[in-house]
Formats: structure tokens, C-alpha cells, sequence
């Protein structure tokens, strides 16, 4: 069945915003392979163009995330002006300290003092763009852990990850926030330094009121409840920020709600039940994925559409009759109305919202028609496209 939007469903439609990250649109693989596309693009200024795309037939990426040092550039204003020309802005910053040597056997949670302070002023640099760009987020992920037992010190690395993220977190002004994100394995397989929610809520716990947790939601065990976790970071006030993506078995740049849209509909709506979609949200939404044998503009307009869509269907779950099931104990009712909402299809009424905001009902069609595409393809030859690690 399809249906209409209520004027609330649209309320909270007009402010839903989906950073896009700007690694999305340079080559990327597996494992064995990158994959090199034509077009695509040869520096930063070139991925946010191409990020701009997706706004452009959409409405809901106005911010593109970039990396240090891949989105490294001379002139960070100027960078900051052509987002703004292209109708974007710059987004949350992200760290790197998972590609250099150094870095072999960690980097803010080292025992060598010297590469502890080299991870740590990559940081400040961060933040110093943030303080160029306008950017209120940096976002850490770190690969940080050890593979065999007997190998590191667990108790010491995580005293010394409190005192560098402490330096970070001191560096910040204003409403800068850090957010740490977390993964349950890889590229470390006995232990990870931050392999869970709880452990990056105890060390941002340990930081302040604007340290908070980034949640992947491709970053957990098998069978694990995420919605549960959304849940409780929200309820604690520590959830700062998502990295959407799917995931079928181990890793998780896949397009979000490729694997389980239901997963993503009980996640959103948990969103909602926990003030995550309010006006003034501390949770900001953004895309962490790679594009491989997909197209890459498609594939992140795809994701921030498939977002929205199990945005508008948890929209749909009718609160009072839930609760009121709830508290009866009507376990098969209280099921249905989830499936209910989850089963409507509000494409047809995603289509006439977009069209009410002079934007195209179908916007992958729109993007096809462009041209865009055969432009780049055109304008981009010689030069070095981006990359992993550039």
C-alpha cells in the first residue's frame, strides 16, 4: 500500500541532512583491486563537484565530509568557496592515522612518545581545517589494536588513547565537537582499541560534554542489535554522530539498506523515539562508503534516498498504538504496527515532496539525463585520479 505524508512526516522530511564523504567518489576495490572508473576525480575540488550532484537531484546532502591528508589542498578558503559555488559546504573532518609506517603498531595508543605526538598534531592539523572550513565535527577512527595475545599492553593502551584524545579534545573551540567512532575488528584481530559503543563512550565520557560517539552502522558482530545501541547512546546524550553503510558478511562500505532496509526502518525509528530527528539534534547523519563496481554518483544518491525512504516509512508507526500495545502486552500487535509502516510505500509520495521543492521526482533518472556524467568523463583526462590514500 502507498500513502501521504502527515504535516509532522514533513516537518521533520525538510531537515533531514546526510553528509556525503568525498572519498566516496574517487577509485576504490577490494582487497586485491582498485578499480579505476573514467571521470573520476583527480583532487579534491573535483570530488566535491561531483558530491554537489547528488544534492543537486536530491536535497538532502548540503555537506560533503573530507579526509586528511587525502583532501589535503593548499588554500582551504578557496576550497570552502568552490563548495559553496557548487551550493555545499564543508562537512566533518576526518583523520588518517591507519596508512603510514609509523603507524605499524598504533598511533594515539603507541608506547613510542614520538609517534604519539605525530598522531596527535595530525589531529591539531585537523582541527585547523575545521577552523578554515567551518567544520564542526572531527571524526576519529582508529585502527589501533594488536593481533596475537601477549602482544600489547590492553590496560596501558587505553590510559594512553585517554591522555592523547584528552590533548585533541582541549585543542577544540566553540561548538567543535569530536566524535570517536569504533569497530569491532580489522585491521586488528585479537584486539581493537575501540571495538565497541561502550568503549568509545567511556573514553569520550572521560573527554566532555562535546566529545560524543560516531555509530557505523556496519561496524558490529553479526546478529548484533543496533537499533538497541542507538537506543542507549541517545538515551545516555553521547550519540553524535552515524556512518551509513551495509554490510553481508565482514566488511561494511556496501550502500546502506542494501543488505536489511528493515534494519535500517528499526534504526530510524529508534532515531525518532530517541529525539535524534528534533530540532537542534546533536546526531549528524553522514554516508561512509566506497563505491566499487558501482557507479559512484548513482550510489550515493541511492544511499541518501534509501535513507530517507525508511526515514518516511518509521514515520508512519503510529506511537500511541504502539505504546498502547505495548502496555496491553499484545506482542503480535505491537509487531504489526511496525510491519505495517515498515511494508507502505511512500516512494510516490517522496516523489510529489520532491517536486513541491523544485526538485526532480525521480532523481536518478534526473541525474542520468544531465549530461554530468558524460562531461567528466570528457574533461578529465591526464592527471592522477583519487584514490585510496590520495
Amino acid at each position: 500500500m502507498s500513502t501521504q505524508l502527515t504535516p509532522h512526516a514533513q516537518e521533520v522530511l525538510e531537515r533531514l541532512a546526510i553528509e556525503v564523504p568525498s572519498w566516496a567518489y574517487g577509485n576504490s576495490g577490494t582487497r586485491f583491486k582498485v578499480f579505476g572508473t573514467p571521470g573520476t576525480p583527480r583532487d579534491p575540488f573535483e570530488k566535491i563537484s561531483d558530491a554537489a550532484q547528488v544534492h543537486k537531484v536530491t536535497g538532502l546532502a548540503p555537506e560533503v565530509a573530507i579526509h586528511i591528508p587525502w583532501d589535503l589542498v593548499d588554500d582551504y578558503d578557496a576550497l570552502a568557496d568552490h563548495a559553496a559555488e557548487q551550493g555545499v559546504a564543508i562537512g566533518t573532518v576526518n583523520s588518517n592515522t591507519f596508512q603510514d609506517d609509523d603507524y605499524k603498531f598504533g598511533g594515539l595508543t603507541n608506547e613510542d612518545p614520538t609517534i604519539r605526538r605525530k598522531a596527535i598534531d595530525h589531529h591539531l592539523t585537523c582541527i585547523d581545517v575545521m577552523d578554515a572550513t567551518g567544520s564542526r565535527d572531527l571524526k576519529i577512527w582508529l585502527a589501533d589494536g594488536s593481533n596475537y595475545p601477549g602482544q600489547a599492553d590492553l590496560r596501558g593502551r587505553q590510559d594512553r588513547l585517554h591522555e592523547s584524545l584528552s590533548e585533541i579534545y582541549a585543542r577544540l573551540s566553540g561548538d567543535q565537537r569530536l566524535v570517536l567512532e569504533y569497530k569491532f575488528f580489522e585491521p586488528a584481530f585479537y584486539h581493537t582499541d575501540v571495538p565497541d559503543w561502550g568503549t568509545s563512550y567511556a573514553q569520550v565520557s572521560a573527554l566532555g560534554e562535546r566529545a560524543l560517539v560516531c555509530l557505523d552502522t556496519g561496524h558490529h558482530a553479526p546478529g548484533t542489535n543496533i537499533e538497541f545501541i542507538v537506543m542507549q547512546l541517545l538515551r545516555l546524550g553521547k550519540l553524535g554522530s552515524f556512518d551509513f553503510n551495509s554490510r553481508f558478511y565482514a566488511d561494511d562500505d556496501l550502500i546502506v539498506g542494501a543488505a536489511d532496509p528493515y534494519q535500517l526502518f528499526r534504526i530510524l525509528f529508534e532515531v525518532l523515539r530517541g529525539g535524534g530527528f528534533d530540532i537542534d539534534t546533536p546526531v549528524a547523519f553522514m554516508l561512509d562508503q566506497c563505491h566499487n563496481i558501482e557507479d559512484k554518483i548513482p550510489g550515493q544518491i541511492r544511499s541518501v534516498l534509501n535513507v530517507q525512504e525508511m526515514t518516511a516509512r518509521a514515520l508512519l508507526v503510529d506511537r500511541d498504538a504502539l505504546r498502547a500495545a505495548q502496555i496491553a502486552g499484545d506482542v503480535l500487535g505491537a509487531n504489526a504496527i511496525f510491519m505495517d509502516a515498515f511494508h507502505t510505500d511512500v516512494r510516490p509520495a517522496l516523489a510529489d515532496w520532491r517536486e513541491s521543492h523544485g526538485l526532480p521526482a525521480d532523481p536518478m533518472a534526473a541525474y542520468e539525463a544531465s549530461g554530468y556524467r558524460a562531461r567528466i568523463i570528457a574533461d578529465r583526462i591526464g592527471g592522477t585520479q583519487a584514490s585510496w590514500g590520495a
